[in-house]
């Protein structure tokens, strides 16, 4: 058995090491004091560090990947979140508190923390996910967010793991207001101002398309009422629907503002 396995074992070997002292040397310090945690145990933040393509390079020498980690931390980051808000917004219902937590918690909105605080920059990657641009790419970022959410957690308690989430949503949690429609369906507003005024539905289009593969941008156009179009930019085309449907709203609030000349 030794022998059939000893060549890839000292080659996996050597690479996890070399990988292992990479981090634990200046960047793992500089990542530390940038997400405001400093480990006892430094094995939970490389574990989350470990994407599953390095893992799978390196599996007789990595201790394993971050995927449970991203589980054990979306259940931690989603807990920490819906306290903040509940206790933030007593007066809100379920479905309100439930759509700001979601866009809060998106992988978009992972993805750019994991950028401020330099996560893609500490990923461990296998070779092929390196070469095709896997630390920019939002799915994978938004997990590692989750992972170090969790190593936190594992290494400091709850507490720690709070602290970190709302240091980092602190001014999200700041700019909420209650009465914006953000958080609500967009699209189902401006199709329910259509049917009681009689009017056709709103009808969206993409215009515009632009970004890599793994961080494409959509523009969507709304046209309403035959005298209101408006346009709105997103990471996905719904999310860029319920923007162009949002700056429709707005422009009906100004017609309805607005006195017709006869009156």
């Amino acid at each position: 058995m030794a022998g059939r396995f000893a060549s890839g074992d000292a080659s996996n070997s050597v690479r996890y090491t070399a990988a292992v002292v990479h981090l634990t040397n200046e960047l793992l310090n500089d990542f530390e004091s940038r997400i405001g945690h400093r480990f006892g145990d430094r094995s939970c933040i490389i574990r989350a560090l470990t994407h599953k393509s390095f893992f799978h390079e390196t599996r007789d020498a990595s201790p394993g990947d971050n995927e449970t980690f991203e589980f054990l931390g979306d259940a931690v980051l989603g807990f920490v979140i819906g306290d903040a808000l509940f206790r933030r917004f007593p007066a809100l219902d379920e479905g309100a508190l439930s759509k700001i937590k979601a866009f809060m918690v998106s992988a978009p909105a992972l993805a750019a923390k994991a950028r401020l605080s330099g996560m893609g920059e500490m990923l461990l990657l296998g070779v092929g996910e390196e070469k095709s641009g896997g630390r920019r790419k939002d799915s994978l970022l938004a997990n590692v967010f989750e992972a170090v959410v969790a190593a936190v957690y594992l290494d400091g308690g709850i507490e720690a793991a709070r602290d970190l989430i709302l240091r980092t949503f602190s001014a999200d949690l700041e700019r909420i207001d209650a009465r914006d429609l953000l958080f609500q369906d967009y699209k189902t507003a401006l199709q329910e101002i259509a049917q009681s005024r009689g009017l056709p539905l709103p009808e969206y289009r993409v215009v515009d398309e632009y970004g890599p593969d793994h961080e494409k941008r959509f523009v969507v156009e709304v046209t309403f009422d035959a005298e209101i179009s408006a346009r709105g930019e997103g990471s996905s085309k719904k999310e860029a629907q319920q923007q162009a449907a949002k700056e429709a709203l707005r422009h009906c609030e100004s017609r309805l503002a607005t006195p017709s000349r006869g009156e």
